[in-house]
């Protein structure tokens, strides 16, 4: 127990820093709810937790990467871009989870309760986003579920970075999906708070 909480605890302490700063922009703030972003830079502690449900996709990410870094793919690949919005500099940072460069393939693995309304949007438009960074073709995104393992391919799609990080940065989508506010730390301070339907995640 020790061993997992200090390996979960160590990652999220770590990216405080960059939840504190306010040129840094990830490409998961890109895919959510606009003002979770503008709520964590203000109480970026609020974020770190230790649940079972998150542990456990952390650990599949980490099995099914050692099988991927095996196959000569680059593992926990860091991405990053400048982003000038309205003459200002943001940086853009994301983490794919595999990346065979002389391929052009960018792998993104996602855990689920629920083999129901495969893929996701939001994790189609993620991938889709670190394709563009990349310059990458194909992606494939690997869901595993408790029912079944499924894999979907998807094609290279034009994405315009500083258009998606101006309209985070103008807070235009809060919630962006109706089920977003049921599972966010930041409800019980949030103005835009809905209490949608729930979703299986």
């Amino acid at each position: 127990m020790g061993l997992i909480y200090d390996w979960i605890m160590k990652r999220q302490v770590e990216k405080l820093q960059d939840a504190r700063d306010p040129r840094v922009v990830y490409v998961t703030d890109l895919v959510a709810c606009t003002h979770k972003y503008h709520l964590r830079k203000k109480y970026p502690e609020l974020t770190l937790s230790f649940e079972p449900v998150a542990v456990l996709g952390d650990i599949a990410h980490a099995g099914l990467g050692k099988l991927l870094a095996e196959k000569g793919f680059e593992v926990e690949y860091e991405v990053s871009r400048e982003v000038v919005v309205d003459g200002e500099s943001f940086v853009l940072r994301g983490r794919v989870d595999a990346f065979k460069r002389d391929e052009g393939l960018v792998v993104e693995i996602k855990t689920s309760r629920s083999a129901v309304n495969l893929p996701k949007e939001h994790h189609l438009k993620q991938l889709k986003v670190y394709l563009e960074l990349l310059g990458a073709s194909n992606g494939v995104l690997i869901y595993i579920t408790p029912s079944k393992i499924v894999e979907y391919y998807v094609k290279h799609e034009p994405v315009n970075i500083e258009v998606e990080v101006k309209n985070l940065l103008v807070d235009a989508s809060h919630p962006r999906y109706t089920w977003e506010c049921r599972y966010c730390v930041f409800r019980k301070i949030c103005p835009f708070y809905q209490p949608g339907k729930k979703e299986e995640l």
